[in-house]
């Protein structure tokens, strides 16, 4: 088990949901955390006000991870205040929801926001937290991608294209970014919570959750908090663990034809 106690965490989009989930349960370990957001600042404060009283040290961020100025400032503002960054999630993401069969349902403009966002920005932000990563000497790197990046189903064509993308990139960061950093990626599959609510609507979104359920040999579906125990695994155990890919999909992809 990797030394925790006074560490530093960087969670990308941890106003809610998933990265929601691993601040708090990092700061319950004695982890100083980044809450990090772009737009949902009361949500954002929300998080932080719990992490604190679960005897976190915070620090709360508003950046937009599609921009590098804003990545660098954020991890510069890290840094200030903490002297050090010892694990980066890359957490932040978005979609445009377009039936995959609707090709004229997605722009080319909806294709480069969303890689912007979802790839993009987690190059980016590992960009610049690389070099304190690297002075921790056990730095960890999550790349929070997606079962769609593998079965190629998901809210759209563009999102399981950029969460593919970010798979393929966690192996290319993982072979040049060791001995002192680990990288690593976690696919969720079926997620419960207002994100997928708002996105399919409510009546969708109890259909899929059941029939998912129905499917999956575990019988199962994702929530933020059990997402947010496989990525804290990969921060703070597994030493001898870079350039993994964890379904974390109740064994639905099991279920897909072959």
């Amino acid at each position: 088990m990797i030394q925790q106690a006074g560490k530093v965490a960087l969670v990308t989009g941890s106003s809610r949901g998933v990265g929601a989930a691993v601040a708090k349960e990092l700061a319950t370990k004695g982890w100083k955390v980044v809450v990090n957001y772009s737009r949902s600042e009361d949500q954002a404060r929300e998080v932080e006000e719990e992490c604190r009283r679960l005897g976190g040290e915070t620090l709360l961020c508003r950046a937009d991870v599609a921009s590098d100025e804003d990545c660098r400032r954020m991890v510069g503002e890290v840094t200030a205040k903490w002297g050090r960054l010892d694990a980066l999630v890359n957490n932040a993401a978005t979609t445009k929801f377009c039936n995959h069969r609707d090709l004229e349902g997605l722009t080319a403009e909806d294709f480069q926001h969303i890689y912007a966002v979802n790839l993009v920005g987690a190059y980016q932000m590992t960009r610049a937290a690389a070099p304190h990563l690297k002075a921790s000497g056990a730095g960890s790197v999550v790349n929070v991608a997606s079962i769609a990046g593998i079965t190629g189903m998901g809210s759209s064509i563009a999102y399981c294209a950029s969460k593919g993308a970010l798979i393929t990139m966690t192996l290319s960061l993982a072979r040049i970014m060791g001995p002192e950093i680990r990288v690593n990626a976690v696919c969720p599959g079926f997620i419960e919570g207002n994100w997928l609510r708002e996105g399919m609507g409510a009546k969708t979104y109890e259909v899929v959750k059941e029939n998912w359920k129905k499917a999956a040999p575990l019988r199962v579906t994702a929530t933020p908090e059990t997402v947010a125990e496989a990525i804290i695994y990969f921060i703070t155990g597994a030493p001898l663990v870079t350039g993994e890919t964890l379904l974390l999909d109740g064994g639905y992809h099991l279920a897909l034809p072959r």
